[in-house]
């Protein structure tokens, strides 16, 4: 199948396809021609990169889990590993996420946001000194 059937069966833009092309993810056949020549592995391969991606594995990461899930040999342990420091990232963001969402509400609560020129926002943001309430 060609490149756009492929996107349309994988769910990915072909501009992302040519990416992990580029990049050594998947190695498509090729045509006579000279065309792209995907399967149905390629496309199965695409929907699991798309799946990795959506819950935000690095372009590498996917590569390593990629290359677990292609070794049928591979421990089950070393793609755990790889999910659990994910898991350990994402936590830590959303706490940087909650944080940030704090500051921002107490300067939001601090503003009046009449006509006057005073705004506690401009000022937290121009200084750094953020005082939470």
């Amino acid at each position: 199948m060609n490149i756009g059937e492929a996107s349309e069966r994988s769910g990915l833009p072909s501009k992302t396809i040519r990416y992990y092309e580029d990049i050594g993810l998947i190695r498509p056949g090729r045509g006579g021609n000279g065309y792209r020549d995907y399967d149905a592995a390629d496309v199965h391969k695409l929907r699991f990169l798309q799946r990795s991606r959506g819950l935000g594995f690095s372009v590498e990461e996917c590569r390593q889990l990629l290359a677990l899930y292609e070794d049928r040999s591979r421990a089950s342990a070393d793609v755990k590993e790889i999910a659990e420091i994910k898991l350990v990232e994402i936590d830590r963001k959303i706490r940087e996420l909650t944080e940030l969402r704090h500051t921002l509400e107490h300067l939001v609560r601090a503003c009046h946001g009449n006509h006057r020129p005073d705004c506690p926002i401009l000022e937290g943001l121009s200084d750094g000194a953020v005082q939470e309430s």
